[in-house]
């Protein structure tokens, strides 16, 4: 039983951090029908922004635990939010905007090569800063004391801190962005877009406003991933968004790409499936080397079988 929970526990804070990236899949692709694979570089970026901000704040150290879940770390969270937030805005300003009308394979190959050259950029850029550790290699990430390698026993339970970190900012994250599609102005001009953008443009609606914002709400919660991924495994590398990027969308299409309810409930059971198939499937198909495998299985699964996902898109008729 204590085996159960522990990979439960490990599926949920691993579905969490899959859910805060998959959520930005979900919110443009709800408002103009996109899939913007470059996303898993938007986590990266939030990620690279948290570490380079802890850098100019003179790599602090041994710090209290007051200090550095008080100042540090949030600086950090706000640092690498405004590197991916301004990541996203160029890329929807510059590539995909001019794209809106075009036929839906030009944003598609557009998207694969901002993937390629925001990774390679990073790569190059921070591979000449003096003193920076190889960025061909794993970085650590930095130490916050009070969560890295930090844990809570619970009986034959152990609860790492970074995980209740991770659980933490999707709750907070999903509850202010509820707060904020369905309370404000600007989020309810973002759901009239997605209904209807050129009826919502004659209604008065800033409609490149709207998708701007939704393309900046995802960058925010990709880069609180971004933090929660360096907390969780002590390391980043340039090439990190590619392989999450692809698991937050199977958790978006699994949940129902397009509503965001779904993208946070797919991420969860990906997650919980991923920890469980590790653990429960008997021979060398159950070793991590397969969670790959089964995540990806799943996509398949859903596409085949139930494509609008376990909680589907809702579907406006368009006369």
């Amino acid at each position: 039983m204590d085996l159960l929970i522990q990979q439960l526990i490990n599926g949920l804070s691993l579905g969490a951090l899959y859910a805060l990236i998959a959520v930005g899949y979900t919110v443009v692709y709800g408002i103009v029908q996109l899939i913007n694979f470059a996303h898993g570089e938007v986590f990266m970026m939030g990620a690279f922004g948290s570490y380079t901000t802890w850098m100019l704040m003179g790599s602090p150290t041994n710090l209290s635990i007051g200090v550095a879940l008080g100042l540090v770390l949030p600086a950090m969270i706000l640092g690498g939010v405004l590197v991916s937030v301004g990541t996203a805005l160029l890329m929807e300003r510059f590539a995909y905007r001019p794209l809106r009308n075009a036929p839906r394979l030009a944003p598609l190959i557009s998207a694969i090569g901002l993937s390629i050259g925001l990774q390679e950029a990073v790569r190059l850029f921070y591979g000449q800063i003096p003193g920076f550790p190889d960025s061909r290699r794993a970085i650590p990430f930095p130490v916050i004391e009070g969560l890295t390698g930090r844990s809570i026993q619970v009986g034959g339970v152990t609860i790492q801190h970074s995980a209740i970190f991770t659980l933490g900012a999707l709750l907070i994250c999903a509850a202010l962005l509820w707060w904020f599609v369905n309370k404000t102005r600007m989020g309810r001009a973002m759901q009239a877009t997605s209904q209807d953008a050129d009826t919502a443009r004659l209604m008065g609606i800033n409609v490149d406003k709207a998708i701007a914002t939704a393309f900046a709400v995802g960058a925010a919660l990709a880069a609180v991933a971004g933090v929660a991924h360096g907390l969780r495994y002590n390391n980043i590398d340039f090439q990190m968004g590619f392989m999450a990027g692809m698991k937050a969308f199977t958790a978006a299409v699994l949940g129902g790409i397009g509503n965001i309810n779904g993208a946070v409930v797919g991420g969860l059971v990906l997650g919980i499936v991923e920890a469980m198939a590790t653990t429960y499937i008997p021979g060398q198909f159950g070793s991590s080397a397969w969670k790959d495998v089964w995540a990806f299985a799943i996509l398949i699964l859903v596409l085949v079988f139930r494509p609008q996902g376990l909680l589907g898109a809702k579907v406006v008729d368009r006369a």
